[in-house]
This record gives C-alpha cells, sequence and structure tokens, in this order.
C-alpha cells in the first residue's frame, strides 16, 4: 500500500483540479452570458430642472441612474 501512495497522491490532485476548472469555467460562462442579457435593457432618460442659482448646486444635481 506505501507504493500506491504517490498515485493516489496525483489521482486526488488530479480529481480536485478538474472539479475546480469545472467550476470556474461554469462560472465564467454563467456570468458573461448572463450580463450580456442584462446590459441590453431599456435605458430611461430622467429629465431633472437644474436650479438656476448656484453653479455649485447645479452640479451637484447630476446624477447617473443605472
Amino acid at each position: 500500500m506505501g507504493s500506491l501512495h504517490p498515485i493516489i497522491f496525483f489521482v486526488v490532485v488530479y480529481v480536485v483540479a478538474l472539479l475546480l476548472s469545472i467550476f470556474i469555467c461554469s462560472s465564467l460562462f454563467y456570468s458573461f452570458s448572463g450580463s450580456s442579457s442584462r446590459s441590453t435593457g431599456k435605458v430611461q432618460q430622467v429629465e431633472e430642472t437644474i436650479p438656476a442659482g448656484n453653479p455649485v448646486m447645479a452640479a451637484s444635481t447630476v446624477s447617473l441612474q443605472r
């Protein structure tokens, strides 16, 4: 049984590497394919009235909405 330890070790390392690579590749695939459908959504334009007084106040009221 002592001579099988290196073989068992490399088999276990191979199986763990295989499982991790499947998990990483599938998560990358789902993250890239899921983001394309999410990014094609409707863009809603929001019109806000900017106060005519202070330019600092006018600049601080601009916001980006996603």
